[in-house]
């Protein structure tokens, strides 16, 4: 099989980080599925590493982290049972660390919502910091641990926990549940109170959910592998660093965190293949 341009890859690569299915994209580009899917493997795994490679040492004040649903395979209550409880079936979780000032997303992983992925992935975002910073996280117990085996007295640690009612009187398939109150709890260290906020972490798990199909809510857009969404995962975060200008920062969260001198094109994310 001939190798496409960088022209025609970019092209390829502009519809999966805009939102599009693998067969729209198909549709669009005229390519076939096959050679989309071989692409966004080589491409997710190149930014991969870029990104492992260069996200190091970072000037971070704060971090925002949380985690956003979404399954591969199948649902969970319609998993086979030979594949019952195996990863890649059912229930998936993506970790997100972000930088509230500079926007960037400094680490995140795809796994489960367990305690070694929780200890796995804050020990990557404590591994690419340089300074100590101040972490808020959601209620979820299992950071508590995971950041203090990381961290240490190196951190200040607050939890945003939020409360929901229930409303009897909604469609619970499709309304979520009524926001009541929430809670700012420190948990080590001294976090400053005013900055106890996950608001931009979950504006972010909005951009991914828009960003790629497969994340998409109430579709039968899905990933049928938990490799392909790794790739479709690091493919999207490369382009949300380093090519796509944030409006509130008017460039790209890589320039503002000093980690390129450039804004990024979406041939140059192609080449990283090359």
């Amino acid at each position: 099989m001939n190798r496409k341009s960088v022209k025609e890859r970019a092209q390829i690569l502009r519809c999966l980080v805009e939102g599009n299915s693998i067969r729209s994209t198909s549709r669009i580009t005229g390519a076939s599925k096959n050679t989309i899917t071989k692409l966004l493997v080589e491409v997710g795994q190149a930014c991969s590493e870029y990104q492992n490679k260069h996200l190091q040492n970072l000037d971070c004040k704060r971090i925002e982290c949380d985690e956003v649903w979404s399954f591969c395979y199948a649902k969970k209550k319609n998993v086979p049972e030979d594949k019952k409880g195996q990863f890649g079936y059912g229930d998936v979780w993506t970790w997100t660390a972000i930088d509230p000032e500079s926007k960037l997303v400094v680490s995140y992983m795809v796994g489960q919502r367990t305690a070694m992925y929780a200890q796995a992935f804050i020990a990557d975002l404590a591994a690419r910091l340089n300074n100590k910073v101040q972490v808020t996280t959601d209620g979820l117990k299992l950071y508590i641990d995971a950041i203090e085996e990381s961290f240490g007295s190196n951190v200040d640690y607050a939890m945003l926990v939020k409360m929901y009612g229930d409303d009897q009187n909604k469609e619970k398939r499709y309304s979520p549940s009524t926001f009541v109150a929430s809670e700012k709890q420190k948990v080590s260290g001294n976090p400053n109170i005013e900055n106890i906020s996950t608001s931009i972490v979950e504006r972010q798990n909005l951009t991914m959910r828009m960003g790629m199909r497969r994340f998409t809510r109430l579709t039968n857009a899905f990933s049928k592998k938990v490799d392909n969404l790794e790739h479709a995962v690091s493919l999207h975060f490369m382009y949300y660093n380093f090519c796509r200008i944030h409006k509130t920062i008017r460039t790209t969260p890589a320039m503002e965190a000093g980690v390129t001198d450039h804004l990024w094109s979406l041939e140059e994310i192609a080449a990283l293949v090359d």
